[in-house]
């Protein structure tokens, strides 16, 4: 009888192939960086949140009350760091409030 080579992988290796072949991550990055503002910003901010669109490795945001853009304005460098800290990884490096 003839052995088979072994062609077992684990379940999450499989799956970074398929993302990375089909070049997925920027939309799995984007899904992700969605989910990572409403998770941490909490509901206030999360009322006057419009829109929340990833385009490379800027994030933007758009708010409608002017009010909150200023005041989110001072922590745009701890937003970045928390939603990357969020991640696990760097995908954000920059935010532009609207």
């Amino acid at each position: 009888m003839v052995k088979r080579a072994s062609n077992e992988s684990p379940i999450s290796d499989v799956l970074k192939e398929i993302i990375s072949l089909n070049k997925l991550q920027p939309g799995m990055d984007a899904v992700a960086v969605r989910e990572a503002w409403d998770s941490l910003m909490g509901n206030g901010v999360r009322n006057y949140t419009k829109e929340v669109v990833l385009k490379g490795s800027t994030l933007y945001v758009a708010l409608s009350s002017s009010v909150l853009r200023e005041e989110l304005m001072f922590g745009k460098a701890k937003i970045v760091s928390m939603i990357n800290e969020e991640l696990g990884r760097e995908v954000v490096r920059e935010v532009i409030l609207r």
